[in-house]
């Protein structure tokens, strides 16, 4: 193929067009790994409450890549030297950063591969295609690891203002219509420059970066964390969760080859290997919405009763409070509700449940969004804020909540 069919173009609501820079990130775009970003939604079961948050994690990705492209644009323009091997380790460590983002990923994570996390799973697939590639991934992966010399290009791929973050903010807001989440990610990188090898952000651009804080706490509470996503997300982890159960107690589910393996097997960091790696690549969004769709109609009443809620939209009812829900209301739900199905507490558990989500937008203990002021002097944004915001923005904010089943109100 001649190198000119190599320099695509994608038309991205967001952006426009965002351009493929050079052949070896057309031929990962092009990889199944990569690929399979298209079976999997950016934001799991979000479009049960907006319809719209359809898009998936390939969009998402692309969309990093091009800010990253703008990024060491801007950059070089202020004098910060980037070598075109330094750009390219950058565009290819923030394209590859969800790659190993399983089927609505973090239900998946907390119940049918519980100890591993996506960021693990993502640096096993970059290793893995940076075999395939002939070692040309090597300076990415060490970006991408924090074991490159240069801090801010780390910063850039991973940060309290990253590329990722400006990215998902912003499309997340245009797909779900929650307009409080747009934030203006041009502006931000237009004001970001290189002072010691750390980023920071010139003083004028200040006001973007309250913004952009501000605008995270809003998607947070309003799409994220939305109650709605919330028990629908909790709902899928506890039908995984029960589906595991009854697989190792040798009943027999019906499900895709590599859903059936993870759920047969204990996996752990140390024996992902690459054979696991190949079946977890073969895993998307398709597997588990057809899994629900025939799980419906199995005997159990567990199993079938969650996988007919999220199916149907008809989910449990979720309660949130600033206060901590006491033990004795969950307790005499369960006993109620298992006398009513003829069912153990335990089993009751999977329909009546208590715990706690946290917000957090800006947090102090990790690495500061750095300010530029005038006279040349770095501050923490929060003490060069003029905004009393800020400080209300770094607080952790911890909500409450208990699911139970409508029919018990």
């Amino acid at each position: 193929m001649s190198q000119i069919n190599k320099l695509k173009i994608f038309n991205d609501p967001i952006y426009g067009f965002i351009s493929i820079p050079n052949e070896l990130i057309y031929d990962l775009i092009q990889h199944p790994y990569f690929q399979r970003l298209r079976r999997i939604s950016q934001m799991g079961l979000s479009y049960l409450v907006y319809p719209g948050a359809n898009h998936t994690r390939l969009h998402h990705a692309l969309g990093c890549m091009h800010l990253m492209q703008k990024a060491v644009e801007t950059l070089r323009f202020k004098g910060v030297a980037i070598s075109n091997e330094e750009e390219c380790a950058l565009l290819i460590a923030i394209l590859l950063h969800d790659i190993g983002h399983g089927p609505f990923s973090h239900a998946m994570e907390k119940s049918i591969v519980e100890d591993v996390n996506h960021e693990a799973i993502s640096l096993l697939f970059m290793n893995q295609l940076n075999e395939e590639f002939d070692g040309k991934l090597s300076l990415a992966i060490q970006v991408f690891k924090g074991d490159y010399h240069r801090k801010f290009m780390l910063q850039l791929i991973s940060s309290q203002l990253d590329m990722d973050r400006m990215d998902y903010l912003k499309r997340d807001s245009f797909y779900t219509g929650v307009a409080e989440g747009n934030v203006n990610s041009e502006r931000l990188i237009q004001m970001m420059n290189v002072v010691d090898d750390v980023l920071v952000i010139e003083e004028k651009g200040i006001y973007s970066v309250e913004k952009f804080l501000l605008s995270r706490r809003l998607m947070y509470w309003q799409a994220y964390l939305h109650k709605t996503s919330l028990v629908a997300e909790l709902i899928l982890m506890k039908v995984l969760k029960r589906a595991k159960e009854l697989t190792l107690k040798g009943v027999n589910l019906p499900c895709s080859e590599p859903l059936l393996y993870f759920m047969q097997n204990k996996i752990t960091l140390e024996n992902f290997d690459a054979e696991k790696l190949d079946l977890f690549s073969q895993l998307d969004d398709f597997d588990i919405i057809s899994a629900l769709k025939a799980w419906q109609r199995q005997d159990d009443f567990i199993l079938s009763t969650l996988s007919k809620m999220i199916i149907n939209r008809d989910l449990l009812k979720i309660k949130l409070s600033a206060e901590k829900i006491p033990m004795e209301e969950s307790q005499s739900l369960k006993e109620e509700f298992a006398n009513a199905h003829n069912i153990t507490q335990l089993e009751a558990g999977y329909f009546i449940f208590r715990g706690k989500i946290k917000n957090q937008a800006y947090s102090k203990e990790a690495e500061p969004i750095r300010i530029l002021k005038k006279d040349k002097t770095i501050e923490d944004v929060v003490e060069a804020s003029d905004q009393l915001n800020l400080k209300s923005l770094s607080k952790l904010v911890t909500k409450y909540y208990i699911c139970f089943p409508k029919q018990l109100i």
